[in-house]
């Protein structure tokens, strides 16, 4: 393994509460009531939406979406090949419930997923962060105890006393948490990425994950979740309604339902073979391998749409 480089969860595309638009000649980014899940391909300055978006749309209308749907016959023999499934068919959308027409788009709020490991910390990692906005590099993350901070010297680890009282990030160090999800199977291992600078966003997914994985026993991974998008109005905001990430048990499941479903696929897991442990711990190794998560082709983007070169009067996640 490359010492240096940090070995991240494969992302197969973006979750995003909003976007970068231009105004006046400058990228500023724009914040929305809504999910939207992109691929992490761009075309004329935007991110190109993920089929997953629109079926996930249409699925809220015409009944929800089923895990490990199989396929229909009259699907397979319309152009899919015997026994491969379309994007659709696993995520348990019908080709008639895409293919009708809808008077309105709907907003995507919710969005049935799991984590990929059990250990809370690996799914979603948060810290304060300091961009460089000219080269779009990290210049220091920290904890709030401790952080890696790059000098004259090279990189350097000292106290980390916080965004609010650090006189070296002043105005520039915020929080910033990167959530990494699977939707439907199509790709279980691979995941969607959700990045947030919002305090509420990573307060509460940081709760909900130690919550679940508490009263599960565990097994995290295994839990039928969903992303819900909530609001909430605050001074900051000036009582207009700001919008951040909760992640809840999957509609129509209660808890007990939920730790049952999390406790049988686990066993079921097992029985296969599939070492989720080895899995964390693998995971682990591969975050511990390199100083900064994000890539530098990723950064640039990032500094874009969470550290913009203006002043934020209020955080909307």
């Amino acid at each position: 393994m490359i010492k240096g480089l940090m070995i991240t969860p494969p992302v197969i595309g973006r979750i995003s509460i909003g976007k970068v638009v231009e105004k006046n000649g400058k990228r500023l980014p724009e914040k929305d009531d809504e999910f939207t899940i992109t691929t992490q391909v761009q075309q004329r300055g935007q991110w190109v939406l993920h089929p997953l978006d629109e079926a996930l749309r249409h699925a809220q209308t015409h009944g929800g979406i089923k895990e490990g749907a199989q396929p229909s016959d009259e699907e397979n023999d319309n152009n899919a090949r015997p026994g491969k499934r379309t994007l659709k068919e696993k995520m348990g959308v019908s080709a008639d419930a895409v293919e009708a027409p809808s008077p309105a788009r709907r907003k995507l709020r919710n969005i049935p997923v799991r984590v990929l490991f059990n250990d809370p910390y690996l799914n979603l990692r948060a810290d304060y962060c300091m961009f460089d906005r000219s080269t779009a590099r990290p210049v220091c993350v920290g904890n709030g105890e401790t952080c890696k901070r790059v000098t004259d010297q090279g990189l350097e680890e000292q106290a980390c006393p916080g965004p609010d009282v650090c006189r070296f990030g002043i105005g520039q160090c915020k929080p910033y948490g990167r959530l990494n999800v699977s939707i439907g199977d199509s790709d279980e291992m691979g995941s969607f990425v959700f990045r947030t600078t919002g305090f509420n966003s990573i307060r509460t997914l940081a709760a909900r994950l130690q919550y679940f994985a508490a009263v599960s026993g565990g097994h995290l991974a295994s839990m039928p979740l969903e992303l819900k998008l909530r609001g909430k109005s605050t001074t900051q905001s000036h009582r207009s309604a700001i919008y951040y990430a909760d992640l809840v048990v999957r509609s129509g499941i209660s808890l007990n339902e939920a730790i049952s479903q999390a406790r049988t696929m686990a066993a079921e897991r097992l029985a296969a073979g599939f070492d989720q442990s080895a899995l964390d711990a693998t995971a682990r190794l591969g975050f511990a391998n390199g100083s900064f998560e994000d890539a530098p082709d990723e950064a640039a983007e990032i500094v874009e749409e969470f550290y913009p070169d203006i002043p934020r009067t209020a955080s909307s996640e």
